[in-house]
């Protein structure tokens, strides 16, 4: 579990622990960080009131106080992906493939995305590499030389 102590929110990175106990830190935005410090701020204070026993240090805590475990988290994010329309198919690996894709459609660079996912080989990477239409249509007008000539001229 993430602990209050992996947080930095000046820096908007926290420190998690991903597979094989490897750790690495992971960015996030302004609109996390604002989110983040009304949570610190105003819910876990209150949590932290109800907590029984030894206090946590877990960043996350359930309605009891205590550390907010795997299906607490999974039921809260079905919760809010239903609240948003989102399928019942949804995962919360959904998320990581997006955050991968948008990384990738942005153009950014497959190592730095494969460092932002923590994956230990490139080729696991790749599997995000699928490219939208969008983007395709947008590289090919800025890179190919005829797609932005009008059809007949030279």
């Amino acid at each position: 579990a993430i602990e209050t102590a992996d947080l930095d929110l000046a820096r908007c990175e926290v420190k998690v622990t991903g597979k094989g106990d490897k750790e690495r830190v992971v960015l996030y935005g302004t609109p996390c960080k604002a989110a983040l410090e009304r949570y610190i701020n105003d819910a876990r204070p209150e949590l932290v009131r109800l907590q029984k026993g030894e206090a946590t240090r877990a960043l996350f805590l359930n309605r009891n106080g205590g550390a907010l475990g795997e299906r607490g988290a999974r039921a809260r994010l079905d919760a809010i992906a239903s609240a948003a329309g989102l399928p019942a198919a949804f995962h919360p690996h959904t998320l990581r493939h997006s955050f991968a894709t948008h990384l990738l459609d942005g153009g950014a660079d497959l190592r730095v995305v494969q460092e932002l996912l923590g994956h230990e080989s490139l080729g696991t990477t790749q599997v995000y590499t699928h490219v939208s239409t969008a983007r395709l249509r947008g590289l090919y007008s800025a890179a190919h030389p005829r797609a932005r000539r009008a059809t007949g001229s030279r």
